[in-house]
């Protein structure tokens, strides 16, 4: 191969890494890539991904190298006890070496990827992957930097754009109820910094139940799995005084999360779900008496009574529903959080699960439901939250409120048509988000 005939002269193995270098320099000079990131060895390869198009790419290709590398070097460093014990450690050197050549061939494939997304980039026909076939990576990115004839079409960053203006806002958290202070939640992708949620506030009064809103993406799910503790944000959530951040291992109970698919096992009864929902989520310290009671309270609020030796994969619907939530009622909690329960349901077993949520509501609880059919129900609710995506694709707060004055506000009588006003357009909406994102922040701030 090109590279073993280099390597075979004296200076081989740095003149392939002087060669290298040059190659990336040149290329990442003429992609407008800062040419210094030739000089770091896996950052280069990231950025020369990226050139391509082709950056998760450059993350498999990386985490093989790095495979490849620890087990050859764990080779390397034990090669006289491998030689000297080679029955007793022969399951070992063949695992470690099986792990090193998957490591260069995986590595091996995904630098195919990537170079051949530079061929498109080039326009040069992909018989240049012959070179990187025979070890001469090299070779091709000098030619392409410094040929004057190969001129890359480069791939247009994401254009960076402002978003729509922080609202200022800050709630009170000292009463009782559900007080959500929410900087920011972040996440990272392929080493980007994405922000999902931002500048998120309200209060929530307790036997409230509240319709959560927005469209597809637009933060609902990381919205409740920052609330409940469950993906922690830079935040401060507080419910009825209490921080369910620093006080989780006591909190967590005093929240139910019901999601949208239930985690039951069919082959149990419902008495015995319920049972074992108890062991979970009651002290220890409880008597048996009064976990009874518990278990039968929750049977008789949902009307589980008639089929509580039933099994869970014979029930309808309406009763797994009844039955998932039932599992989180058990521990009394405060608040409570379902994802999309009336899922599947006709309209009149959505009316009765709702109805019974709206119970739990009147019983001085924080009912936060996510639903794709709020219209058919709109009345049980006391308040919606709307979210939506702003023009920088992060989650934000449109409007918190009551129903009637969300319908003034966004000047639409049914709630999907307030998704359409809040959705982006290439979504089919109206791409108003970031106006009403401030018009609510105007409005707050009176």
């Amino acid at each position: 191969m090109l590279t073993s005939l280099i390597s075979s002269l004296p200076v081989g193995s740095l003149t392939v890494t002087i060669l290298l270098i040059v190659g990336y320099f040149f290329t990442f000079k003429k992609c407008n890539v800062n040419p210094f990131w030739s000089l770091i060895p896996g950052i280069r390869d990231y950025k020369l991904a990226k050139v391509a198009g082709r950056t998760s790419d450059a993350i498999k290709y990386m985490i093989f190298e790095i495979i490849a590398f620890i087990c050859t070097t764990i080779i390397q460093f034990n090669i006289e006890l491998f030689n000297s014990n080679i029955d007793e450690y022969a399951e070992i050197f063949l695992l470690l070496f099986g792990m090193a050549m998957l490591g260069g061939v995986g590595s091996f494939v995904y630098t195919l990827r990537i170079f051949s997304g530079l061929c498109d980039i080039f326009h040069v026909k992909k018989k240049w992957l012959i070179f990187i076939i025979f070890g001469g990576r090299f070779l091709p990115l000098m030619i392409w930097g410094l040929g004057k004839k190969y001129v890359p079409t480069l791939i247009e960053e994401e254009k960076e754009v402002d978003g729509a203006a922080l609202s200022g806002i800050k709630v009170d958290s000292t009463g009782d109820g559900l007080a959500i202070n929410i900087e920011e939640r972040v996440a990272t992708d392929n080493f980007k910094k994405k922000t999902l949620l931002r500048d998120i506030h309200l209060n929530i009064d307790p036997g409230h139940m509240v319709l959560l809103l927005g469209g597809s993406g637009a933060g609902k799910t990381t919205f409740v799995n920052a609330i409940n503790g469950y993906e922690k944000a830079d935040a401060n959530i507080i419910l009825n005084g209490t921080s369910i951040y620093d006080e989780y291992g006591s909190m967590k109970y005093k929240i139910g999360f019901v999601p949208q698919a239930d985690l039951m096992r069919g082959n149990d009864t419902v008495i015995s779900t319920l049972k074992d929902a108890a062991k979970l989520r009651l002290p220890t310290s409880m008597s048996t008496d009064d976990r009874n009671a518990r278990i039968q309270e929750a049977l008789d609020f949902f009307g589980l009574e008639p089929v509580k030796s039933n099994l869970v994969s014979k029930l309808s619907g309406g009763q797994r529903k009844r039955l998932s939530i039932a599992m989180e009622y058990i521990s009394n909690p405060d608040l409570f959080i379902l994802d999309e329960p009336d899922s599947g349901l006709d309209g009149v077993m959505a009316r009765e699960l709702m109805e019974g949520l709206r119970k739990i509501a009147d019983q001085g609880k924080i009912v936060i439901v996510i639903t794709h059919s709020p219209d058919r129900v709109i009345d049980l609710f006391d308040d919606v939250i709307v979210l939506a995506k702003d023009s920088k694709l992060t989650g934000r707060l449109t409007f918190f409120g009551p129903i009637s004055a969300a319908k003034d506000f966004f000047e639409r009588e049914q709630m999907e048509k307030i998704v359409l006003r809040i959705n982006r357009k290439e979504e089919g909406g109206e791409g108003l988000a970031d106006s009403f994102i401030e018009k609510y922040a105007e409005v707050y701030n009176g």
